[in-house]
């Protein structure tokens, strides 16, 4: 199991930015698949953005493409999400999870392929 804990949550207005990161407290990122999700109370768990662990290909949920990045430097154990261009529809509880290398790679990005998780850091859009 992966210890992570996420930051960078909060109240914005639309059309705003926010960064958030997620930390290990241990040097084992780069053992890890990772991905960032969000959940919204009464609904299911979605997917935002999943990174491999070399880092050179991540994939997103149609409705963030473009607006969203996520990134990871393995050297500061964290991994990244900057979302630009914030909606209202983006409000939720964002979490980042990991996967170990040695259960091979995700079939999807997924949070039934994921088995770390983080405690959750809220974002808000709203004006």
């Amino acid at each position: 199991q992966l210890d992570l804990v996420e930051s960078g949550g909060g109240l914005v207005q639309p059309g705003g930015s926010l960064s958030l990161s997620c930390v290990t407290s241990e040097f084992v990122l780069p053992s890890y698949y990772m991905g960032w999700f969000r959940q919204v109370p009464g609904t299911e768990r979605e997917a935002v953005s999943c990174i491999s662990i070399s880092g050179t290909q991540t994939n997103y949920a149609d409705s963030v493409k473009g607006r969203f990045t996520m990134s990871r430097d393995d050297h500061k154990n964290t991994v990244f999400l900057q979302m630009n261009s914030l909606k209202p529809e983006d409000t939720a509880t964002y979490y980042c999870a990991g996967r170990h290398f040695q259960l091979g790679p995700p079939e999807a990005c997924s949070p039934a392929e994921f088995n770390s998780w983080g405690q959750g850091t809220q974002v808000t859009v709203t004006s």
